[in-house]
């Protein structure tokens, strides 16, 4: 079975940009692009997400500055079960939780769910690609599809 990271490429789910002076919502939007391209969302869909995070604040940033967008399940727009994925070489300001702690982010999973199994299979792959701090570097560094192969070959994830 192939893994999220080898799924994510085959399917051309990753997008790479400069993320210089982009606001988060613009980054939202664009981490859907790859998944608007083959129809697994809605081109609208990012609308959804945004006003999650501006109602409930920046949940979606963990750390290791990984942002994780999503709305809820089976959302409208949401035609596919997939993961976009989209590396920013510069941080993407979130502003501050209810904490009071910065959130930023550079590296996008953006999740649209039709499929509940399919869904959680692929969030128990990306909990173990979190848990991977020397795979979130590579992946962080990366910038061709290549890349994102070799970053999980050579720090792959425990089963």
């Amino acid at each position: 079975m192939a893994s999220v990271l080898q799924t994510i490429v085959e399917k051309k789910h990753y997008k790479f940009i400069s993320g210089e002076g982009v606001t988060w919502q613009e980054a939202v939007r664009l981490s859907t692009e790859s998944l608007i391209a083959d129809g697994s969302v809605s081109e609208d869909y990012y609308k959804q997400i945004i006003a999650c995070i501006e109602k409930y604040g920046p949940y979606v940033v963990f750390d290791h500055n990984v942002a994780m967008p999503h709305t809820t399940e089976n959302a409208e727009g949401a035609y596919k079960t997939g993961i976009g994925f989209m590396v920013c070489e510069h941080m993407i300001d979130f502003g501050e939780d209810e904490d009071g702690e910065k959130k930023e982010a550079n590296l996008f999973f953006t999740l649209s769910s039709a499929n509940p199994e399919e869904h959680m299979e692929n969030i128990s792959q990306l909990s173990n690609i979190f848990m991977n701090d020397d795979l979130l570097d590579a992946l962080a560094a990366a910038r061709t599809p290549e890349d994102i192969l070799e970053a999980e070959k050579k720090y792959p994830c425990e089963e």
